[in-house]
């Protein structure tokens, strides 16, 4: 089978399975299938398939359309620039986390002190926790997660960046066990979506992503309302805390953020609320 056949049969197949964006998948699969770019895939349309492309390509796009995401297909997601491997053991990065990135960076980068520590809580593939080291070399970095399987995955990532002597990583529950005043900035994408929301998420989400990274119970808010407190005992007199957030559960974060100053709450492309931030 030519290139171009298979491509226009693989983004009918799952435009039938209502795959969303079934042309960029087709593509995305395809270049996994055979290893290429994408502007390989236009420069040779009439290129024939080998046995095992053909196979590989269909295995690849029989998981997509039961569906199961590009992402965990691939074993690959870009953010900042950075390309992450990701497996089912870790959340995928996701454009809107990049803001809690820029946000981090901008109240940081004016204090060019060596020895700067942020925290990193819940850091999954490692991708906030790698994009502050790239752009924060006066930095040190501790990336905190509670699972083993994710844990091994940002080290993965830190070591095929060359970030892993910038980053030292803890397996701990959010800031458990760290002592006061131990950091300047306390960053996390935790979980923040209620079990009361759950019909509102993406089924390949709430079926295929770690469930713990998504989900923090009924309200959304528990796992925030555990870290507030927390990040206050280990921050320094005037260290901040970043923390991704949705709309649904702006109000009260503000509300457990009380006693906390200059709290504010910047909005994503989309104009929702997304990134809590805080000073002590």
């Amino acid at each position: 089978m030519q290139l171009k056949e298979a491509l226009a049969s693989a983004v009918d197949r799952l435009t039938r399975k209502t795959v969303p964006s079934p042309r960029m998948n087709a593509e995305v699969l395809l270049m996994f299938a055979l290893g290429c770019d994408r502007a390989y895939l236009y420069a040779h349309p009439e290129r024939e398939l080998t046995n095992d492309e053909t196979a590989r390509y269909e295995t690849a796009l029989a998981e997509r359309a039961r569906g199961v995401p590009s992402q965990y297909i691939t074993g690959h997601q870009e953010f900042w620039g950075m390309d992450f491997i990701v497996t089912p053991a870790v959340l995928i990065p996701r454009p809107e986390t990049e803001l809690v990135v820029e946000t981090v960076i901008e109240r940081v980068a004016t204090d060019l002190t060596a020895g700067i520590r942020i925290a990193d809580v819940g850091t999954g593939s490692g991708c906030i926790a790698l994009a502050l080291a790239k752009e924060l070399p006066m930095a040190e970095i501790h990336a905190i997660d509670n699972s083993t399987a994710a844990l091994e995955i940002a080290r993965a990532n830190a070591a095929r960046h060359q970030l892993e002597s910038r980053i030292h990583f803890h397996q701990a529950d959010l800031l458990t066990g760290f002592v006061e005043n131990s950091f300047d900035y306390v960053v996390s994408n935790p979980p923040y979506v209620g079990e009361s929301e759950a019909d509102q998420v993406q089924l390949e989400v709430r079926k295929f992503e770690p469930r713990t990274a998504v989900f923090a119970g009924h309200t959304g808010t528990e796992v925030i309302a555990r870290l507030i407190p927390q990040a206050w005992a280990v921050l320094k007199p005037k260290g901040g805390l970043a923390m991704e957030i949705s709309g649904t559960i702006a109000q009260e974060t503000r509300r457990l953020l009380q006693g906390w100053r200059e709290i504010e709450f910047k909005v994503d492309l989309q104009s929702i609320q997304r990134v809590a931030t805080a000073i002590k």
